[in-house]
């Protein structure tokens, strides 16, 4: 028997499963700290030291293997942080003075070689400054990219006349900053509309074509009496974001999006453009709803002859219907197999809006072993008990 869902004590209760991403501030600190451990660098530093001590002792003055040292601070750059990188480049130094103080030779031969190895340390450290200095600017900027996007998303769950909706968000942090996912429910004069989406590309500038569709779909939810007139008040506004857009010098970009409309029928009304089909979850069984009317993504309504258009399918109480983005089903595992989301929910079926993503959500952290490509988003929608009199 299905489960019932537990209706959130308030609207703004958030759902965003973002726990597992780190703070602004964490952000920060962990790209200042480095890879190794100080006990680990400390028994490394040693034995290499060892081992090229002795390797010099055994050469004689034929090849002096010490003065090669000085390599060393320039890779602990790359993995240590800044304090270890000088305890590094102190150490270093010490031995080759001291190699240098019992070695043969001038006083320049001297002079230049511990001027060398100075040097060499130094370069080593200010190579590590420079690396964890980029490093803070590109995690403040991922910071401040997640933090716009999620003020622009609503916290889920959102629970109104027509629905309830529950929401699986996390965003990437990765690689180009953040992704596009978007998604949105507004309770209109209409009924409750819902829209998913996926913005092409990764960064602020999908972001910003998000929010334009964002805010138009927020708009136009409450003013179009039809889904059809909503989803054509967000192709315009994607058009005139590309246009503003191409004027600054950004790429055009396109929003996928499935747009549903719910009311106090048992069926609901979609326009699918472009994006991923939903899938209802009743009675212990799963199936894929298909959409036989399927248009060109939001951005791109000018590349078609033909118009888009509604259709609708059946929603019974109790039935929970799940819609997600490509981050879920391109997610990938070790092997680089996709997530194979039809065969995973099956075992899901009984389950309420909650624990479906709760089992979603650690079902693909599980199979993409933490690693993710692109942001995920996804929405389980469950029609509101009839009002009592």
């Amino acid at each position: 028997m299905a489960q019932k869902p537990q209706k959130p004590k308030r609207r703004s209760d958030v759902r965003h499963r973002d726990g597992a991403a780190q703070s602004p501030d964490a952000s920060i600190t962990a790209v200042s700290q480095g890879r190794i451990g100080n006990w680990a660098l400390l028994g490394g530093l040693t034995l290499l030291t060892l081992l090229v001590v002795f390797l010099d002792a055994s050469t004689g003055n034929d090849l002096r293997v010490v003065p090669l040292l000085v390599v060393v601070p320039a890779l602990a750059s790359v993995y240590c942080s800044l304090r270890q990188t000088i305890w590094v480049a102190v150490w270093i130094t010490t031995v080759v003075v001291g190699f240098r103080a019992g070695a043969d030779g001038t006083f320049w031969d001297f002079v230049f070689g511990i001027g060398f190895a100075v040097l060499a340390c130094a370069l080593g450290v200010a190579a590590c400054a420079a690396r964890i200095r980029h490093a803070t600017e590109m995690a403040r900027l991922r910071s401040a990219a997640v933090t716009l996007q999620r003020q622009i998303l609503r916290p889920l769950p959102v629970v109104t006349d027509h629905v309830f909706a529950y929401g699986l968000y996390e965003p990437i942090e990765e690689d180009r900053f953040v992704g596009g996912d978007i998604y949105e429910v507004v309770e209109s004069p209409y009924g409750t509309r819902v829209i998913i989406g996926d913005v092409q590309g990764k960064g602020l500038a999908a972001i910003g074509a998000g929010f334009a569709a964002i805010a138009a779909f927020r708009e136009a939810a409450i003013r179009e009496p039809t889904l059809t007139g909503v989803v054509q008040a967000l192709e315009d506004a994607v058009v005139r974001h590309n246009e503003f857009s191409a004027q600054t010098g950004e790429a055009e970009r396109f929003v996928t999006a499935l747009v549903l409309g719910f009311d106090e029928g048992g069926r609901v009304e979609a326009v699918n453009c472009g994006h991923l089909a939903p899938r209802l979850l009743h009675d212990g069984r799963t199936s894929a709803v298909t959409l036989h009317r399927t248009s060109v993504p939001l951005g791109l309504a000018a590349l078609s002859r033909e118009a888009r258009s509604a259709e609708s399918f059946a929603f019974p109480r109790g039935a929970t219907l799940l819609v997600v983005t490509d981050g879920v089903t391109e997610a990938r595992d070790a092997t680089g197999a996709f997530y194979p989301l039809d065969e995973r929910v099956v075992a899901w079926a009984g389950h309420g809006p909650r624990e479906l993503l709760d089992a979603l959500h650690g079902d693909l952290e599980e199979f993409s072993g933490g690693i993710r490509r692109d942001d995920v988003a996804a929405l389980a929608l469950r029609r509101a008990p009839a009002a009592t009199p």
